[in-house]
């Protein structure tokens, strides 16, 4: 088992959607994912799985994994119809989810899941001009794939740069998961620019498949 983010952005659906699916092509195939961001939990959102080009989500059905759902080429999703004996209504995630993450990594038992044609919440797949994560350093990762956007574009006025030791001030680059981030050499550039989660990202030359 591994821990592939355990800080993501409280009540943050839209980020963490976009953090998941910028995660998941790291990890092989047959990998369980046990995801929750679920500020509606005990509410009436379902509970779900979702299997995605040979990985497997389970977690809330509030649009958590719609980018991961609306990219993949071949996708499937569940229902989860099995309850434990014991459901509180704040803490799915222990209560409903791990168990069934556990059951997918071994073998599902018969009449755990019910066959759905789609997750019910899914958020726009395009990429996210906007901030979704900062880590302990100051970094703001963006919602933008680099591979859409010229190396001689611009965000929030900042050109890029290959790497930190080239850098001489703020700037933006591609960073380990494929996505934009703004970062500053030996500093936080979220503080010296006033970034947070939700800050919207501007550009002098349009990536493509942003919004």
């Amino acid at each position: 088992m591994l821990d592939a983010l355990h800080d993501a952005p409280a009540f943050g659906i839209a980020p963490a959607a976009h953090l998941l699916a910028a995660l998941v092509p790291q990890y092989p195939k047959r990998s369980v994912f046990f995801a929750v961001v679920d500020p509606g939990v005990g509410g009436s959102r379902d509970a779900i799985v979702v299997r995605a080009d040979g990985r497997s989500f389970v977690g809330p059905d509030n649009g958590l994994f719609s980018i991961v759902w609306q990219r993949a080429r071949r996708r499937e999703c569940f229902r989860i119809a099995w309850r434990p004996a014991r459901l509180s209504t704040s803490f799915h995630g222990r209560d409903l989810f791990a168990p069934v993450a556990a059951a997918l990594a071994t073998r599902v038992p018969r009449g755990w899941l019910a066959p759905k044609p789609e997750p019910d919440v899914l958020l726009d797949a395009g990429d996210l001009a906007r901030v979704i994560y900062v880590d302990r350093y100051g970094n703001a990762m963006t919602g933008l794939r680099a591979r859409g956007v010229s190396r001689a574009s611009k965000f929030l006025g900042l050109s890029c740069a290959p790497t930190f030791e080239r850098a001489s001030g703020p700037f933006w680059y591609e960073n380990s998961m494929g996505l934009v981030e703004i970062a500053a050499p030996r500093s936080s550039a979220a503080r010296r620019l006033g970034l947070r989660v939700g800050s919207r990202i501007t550009t002098s030359r349009r990536s493509r498949g942003s919004r």
